[in-house]
């Protein structure tokens, strides 16, 4: 009888790579065997065999298998009718793998990306018990369950929101959010993402059980709605484990390696500042602003008067021109050299886990991904949110209206003003509703520590998890 071993099988790109790495870490910690089969897909957005190389040699740990696809799909087709396809694609390779490892009954699961569903045959056929990863909030997974049922019987979100404040109530059991904030990919219900995304929920409810990358103490309204089964009224609700937070709280991102480097030049910056006095800005790998705006921006910074450390990218225009930007030219004139004494600007990139961990942080400027919510949570840091694409306005109205942990940058759909910059960093770092919120972050970090520590809700969740695949 061989080892029991998880393989877990993640969706196309970086961004849904590294929270499985995380997993697998976790998986390690609880001594089984793991391996994480990564599609070599030909479209140039995929993860590419460089990345997994990097990724592989900064954990030995951890095996990694690419999977080929032999054929391409539809270079027509939507892009997320085409990241489907190219999975399905891949189906005869992730069923080789299986097969080449030679493991018993019981002695092998599969833990596939939300987004994975197909594979799900390739599981019903090998008799292999498929479970999902979700890397995102509880509460999306509340949403995303439900749509399938909740979404024929209304209007497009994108028809509801003409009115900007027009609520839907996304899943029984939860206060109702603004049309705006639902996920941009099926704000139209009729296009062809809302169809892909639509089939991939409804799929995802098959699977044995889903394990969220949150922890029970922080949303404990979409936890109720979810394990009631209230949230899939045609069939079964698969389980739900909340096993997190499962976030890198080691040395840089994977983007740049995950291997041990020279200390970013930003952290010995901090070290020089009084302790919770600056702001961090960054707003993930992808996120970027017009010039008008990043000058908007600047202007907010310096007449708030505090500290700041800020992630700059060229605008989206200019990124095939100016890879590296120009601040000179972007920001306003003088603006480096009057705020020299108190601010720091970065080209690109910051190392995002070290900065939110550094004791002179005090607030955190985000887009809203998950994975930087989490991180921010772990280190009890107070966030503004800034949303920008994705699953983030849902992320956003959860933080501010359920979660109660940080608070929304108002104007952020079209434009942010200088004064909103201002108002917004002044009220978490000097007013009483500031305090408030650091506070409410101080008992988040207490919380989500008890939940990964042996007797926690997470740890416990994981448990249950293994039993449940028989491994315990």
């Amino acid at each position: 009888m061989g080892k029991k071993t998880i393989v877990l099988y993640p969706f196309l790109g970086v961004g849904h790579l590294n929270p499985m790495v995380e997993l697998a870490k976790a998986i390690l910690r609880h001594g089984l065997g793991v391996l994480i089969a990564v599609v070599d897909a030909p479209d140039t957005n995929a993860v590419s065999a460089a990345a997994v190389a990097r990724l592989a040699a900064a954990n030995p740990t951890i095996a990694f298998r690419l999977l080929p696809v032999p054929a391409s799909p539809d270079a027509g087709a939507h892009p997320v009718q085409r990241s489907l396809d190219t999975l399905r694609l891949a189906n005869p390779g992730l069923r080789d793998l299986l097969l080449s490892l030679h493991h018993g009954p019981g002695e092998l699961a599969l833990l596939l990306d939300m987004f994975c569903v197909d594979a799900l045959d390739v599981a019903a056929e090998l008799r292999v018990p498929a479970y999902f990863f979700f890397p995102s909030a509880a509460s999306n997974l509340a949403v995303f369950l439900n749509l399938p049922y909740y979404y024929p019987t209304v209007p497009s979100f994108r028809e509801t929101a003409k009115d900007k404040n027009a609520l839907v109530r996304c899943y029984p059991g939860m206060p109702p959010i603004r049309a705006a904030d639902m996920l941009l990919m099926v704000q139209d219900k009729e296009s062809d993402a809302a169809r892909v995304r639509l089939y991939q929920f409804r799929r995802m409810a098959e699977g044995r059980g889903v394990l969220v990358n949150s922890f029970d103490w922080l949303e404990p309204a979409a936890l109720k709605a979810l394990r009631s089964g209230a949230c899939v009224p045609a069939g079964p609700t698969p389980a739900v484990y909340c096993i997190g937070p499962l976030v890198n709280r080691g040395g840089s991102h994977g983007e740049r390696g995950g291997a041990a480097e020279k200390p970013h030049e930003c952290l010995a910056w901090l070290d020089a500042q009084p302790r919770r006095s600056v702001v961090f800005l960054c707003f993930g790998s992808l996120g970027a602003f017009s010039s008008a705006q990043l000058r908007e921006i600047a202007r907010g910074l310096e007449t708030s008067g505090h500290r700041f450390l800020w992630a700059v990218r060229s605008p989206p225009e200019e990124q095939s021109q100016f890879p590296e930007p120009d601040l000179e030219r972007l920001l306003p004139a003088g603006f480096l050299e009057r705020t020299r004494s108190r601010g720091m600007v970065l080209k690109n990139w910051a190392p995002q886990s070290e900065v939110v961990q550094h004791e002179a942080v005090a607030a955190f400027v985000t887009h809203c991904g998950w994975n930087s919510t989490l991180e921010a949570i772990m280190s009890g840091l107070p966030m503004i949110c800034w949303p920008l694409y994705a699953e983030q306005s849902m992320n956003k109205a959860f933080m501010v209206e359920e979660m109660r942990i940080a608070v929304e940058m108002e104007g952020y759909e079209e434009f942010v003003t200088a004064e909103e910059v201002e108002a917004k960093v002044r009220l978490v770092m000097d007013t009483e509703k500031g305090k408030m919120l650091r506070e409410r972050l101080a008992v988040a970090k207490e919380k989500a520590v008890e939940a990964i520590n042996e007797g926690g809700s997470s740890e416990a969740a994981f448990t249950d998890f293994l039993r449940d695949f028989g491994a315990e």
